[in-house]
């Protein structure tokens, strides 16, 4: 029987109704089944339980299902900018379950692979799973994690041949690989349909035995996120501020590291590393060697980084799966997280991806990272914006991490953490023009004084 299908509504047929779960994949808007999640929508089906990194924005992707009340819960990692989705989770109207970034890559590959569950050190001691089973290995506890199997799964590919085997393109690849594998039906979608034969076998993402149906889609708008170019990007930088943090993290920085830099200022830290050094940045959306933002006019949205800008590749960058990407973070690959926080603690725990009541995020790859990276720098302002203090005794919002910080970056300060034996905070360093006094008045948490310099 032909796999291919004139349309995603035909591609659709007979697959949909209520109640059911479907997984789509996509990081952001970047590599979506445009024209499969149109026909979801249109066909009015509801009470659906979505899984995906994250549920779209307002008005576009997955997130076009919610205004019309067509979901009953989200599986996903990351909230983002999406406000009516905030909004329906905030005010009850939508179950949603939480689930680190590197943890769902992991429990779609696991259900695809017919692995019931498996242990991750990821999230172990935080809100999103403390119900859940662990043991130990080692001197570490782990957390159980269960596969994630769906009823039908929606992907994105680049290149496809009617046999169903399909090639990704850039940093759309992401989720879709995994999720290709998860469900009783996989329906893909691809930008260029081609004659069995034609793809060449050693370029196959993936293969033809887990797409049961395949359809060229159409009119693909293949939107971008935050359009972010070279110049632009420096003069969007922000606050001295910003940049004083960012510029003191880089010294972080030493030869031939492999890097994540999370979202907002540490994402400026690329703009500070020291000429002549050689160091790897790493994205969780599947990139190893970041470069510079584009050119004006050159953007691609196949090629975006976690925090959905556009940028550019280096001389010996690679592209892969999420999956590979947080076996690189959980493996211990990754020589140093820098990133930002709400709050930190004076042991090391760190809270960055909700306010209860307020704001929900998501946990996005935060909680893989602080697991999993050798060394975690937190860059921040040292005070929240109504001049509470952001490093404590104990933090007070939900943490991502328990005693994973080595160092905090504020503009008054920076801080090392001592591990073990409960921790604590020992002064190393003074921005300029400020006092030992000042940061004491505006830290709860005590501290040891060791000055360097």
């Amino acid at each position: 029987m032909s796999k291919v299908f004139p349309n995603a509504k035909a591609a659709l047929d007979g697959l949909l109704h209520d109640n059911m779960t479907i997984a789509a994949g996509g990081f952001g808007l970047c590599g979506i089944p445009e024209n499969l999640i149109a026909a979801l929508h249109n066909s009015g089906v509801k009470g659906l339980t979505i899984v995906g990194n994250n549920a779209g924005v307002d008005g576009f992707g997955m997130g076009v299902l919610l205004p019309a009340r067509q979901v009953k819960k989200v599986m996903a990692s990351y909230v983002g900018e999406n406000k009516e989705f905030e909004r329906q989770v905030l005010s009850g109207e939508l179950e949603l379950e939480l689930i680190p970034q590197g943890t769902l890559a992991e429990r779609l590959r696991a259900g695809g692979a017919g692995i019931p569950g498996f242990y991750t050190r990821t999230g172990f001691g935080t809100l999103l799973t403390e119900k859940k089973e662990t043991k130990m290995f080692g001197d570490c506890e782990y957390v159980l994690e269960p596969g994630i199997t769906a009823e039908v799964s929606l992907v994105k590919a680049w290149k496809g041949d009617k046999s169903g085997n399909l090639i990704y393109r850039k940093t759309s690849r992401n989720f879709n690989p995994m999720i290709a594998t998860c469900s009783k039906i996989c329906v893909a979608e691809v930008e260029e349909l081609v004659e069995i034969g034609e793809l060449d076998p050693d370029q196959i993402h993936t293969p033809s035995i887990y797409i049961d149906r395949i359809v060229q889609g159409t009119n693909y708008e293949k939107r971008i996120e935050f359009r972010t170019v070279q110049g632009a990007a420096v003069a969007k930088a922000g606050s001295t501020v910003r940049d004083l943090l960012a510029k003191r993290a880089a010294r972080e920085l030493h030869e031939g590291y492999y890097v994540n830099l999370g979202i907002g200022i540490p994402t400026l830290v690329a703009n500070y590393i020291p000429k002549g050094m050689h160091v790897t940045l790493q994205s969780e959306n599947g990139l190893l060697g970041i470069g510079p933002f584009p050119k004006p006019g050159e953007e691609d949205p196949d090629l975006i980084n976690a925090g959905k800008q556009t940028i550019t590749t280096r001389p010996g960058s690679a592209f892969f799966s999420s999956a590979d990407s947080f076996a690189q973070i959980r493996g211990g690959h990754i020589d140093l997280a820098i990133l930002g926080a709400f709050e930190v603690a004076d042991n090391g725990d760190i809270a960055n991806w909700t306010i209860p009541g307020k704001m929900v995020k998501g946990p996005g790859g935060a909680m893989d990272l602080v697991a999993g990276v050798k060394r975690v720098v937190v860059v921040m302002e040292h005070t929240s914006k109504d001049g509470n203090p952001k490093i404590l005794k104990q933090c007070t919002l939900p943490i991502t991490g328990k005693g994973v910080i080595d160092l905090i970056i504020t503009e008054l300060c920076v801080f090392e953490v001592k591990k073990g034996d409960g921790g604590g905070l020992v002064l190393i360093e003074l921005q300029t023009d400020h006092t030992v006094d000042e940061v004491r008045a505006k830290t709860e948490a005590p501290f040891e004084v060791a000055l360097k310099g």
